[in-house]
Parts: structure tokens; C-alpha cells; sequence
């Protein structure tokens, strides 16, 4: 059990990394007010929600503690992420604060996951 909880964190931070990095590629976009939230950026964050779904269920499986309040703001961030790139996900240019509040709500997830103890 312990390598497919490996294997699902390796996959939640492939969803970070898809999510992180299709909004930094924008950056430069994003100064000129031409940015857009990528394909990548909305299967990130999706792909963050599962994998992140199924590391609490393999967690709770074999009795370990999981801090349901931190998993809860973790999801209520995610959630928020998830909802802006997915309405957005068509528009042909975002706007530069809407975009940098998807850039900054990732980078607290992050921070939440590592230094939440």
C-alpha cells in the first residue's frame, strides 16, 4: 500500500507542477494582459483533486492521521482554483488580477502542503 501512496503523491505533484507552470510560461502574457489559463493548467488542478481524493482515502485505509482541517482548506483552495480555470478556460485573454490570484491561491496550496505540520 505504502507504493501506490508513493505513486499518488508523485501524480499530485505532477498536477502541482502542470498547474504552477502553465501559469508561470504566462507571466510574460499575463504583463502584457494577453494571458490565458492553459489545457494543462485546468487538467492540473483536476488532476490534483483526484489524486489528492484518493491519498486521504489510502491514508485513512491503514489508520494513518490526517489532519482533516488542513485537507480542508487545502480542497476549499483547490476548489476555488479549479472553478476560476474552468469557467475562464475559453476566454481568449483573463484578466491580470484574476490570473494572479490563481498563481497565488497555487502557491499557498503549496506552502499549505509543506509547511502545515
Amino acid at each position: 500500500m505504502d507504493v501506490l501512496i508513493h505513486l499518488f503523491v508523485g501524480l499530485h505533484i505532477i498536477g502541482i507542477a502542470a498547474l504552477l507552470g502553465g501559469f508561470l510560461t504566462q507571466m510574460k502574457a499575463m504583463g502584457r494582459g494577453d494571458a490565458r489559463f492553459t489545457p494543462a493548467m485546468l487538467h492540473g488542478a483536476l488532476t490534483m483533486l483526484v489524486t489528492g481524493a484518493a491519498l486521504v482515502g489510502l491514508n485513512q485505509a491503514q489508520d494513518h492521521a490526517v489532519d482533516n482541517v488542513k485537507i480542508g482548506v487545502k480542497l476549499a483552495v483547490l476548489i476555488v482554483i479549479l472553478g476560476l480555470v474552468y469557467v475562464k478556460r475559453d476566454d481568449e485573454k483573463v484578466d491580470k488580477p484574476l490570473f494572479g490570484l490563481v498563481g497565488l491561491l497555487t502557491l499557498v496550496n503549496v506552502f499549505i502542503a509543506v509547511l502545515w505540520t
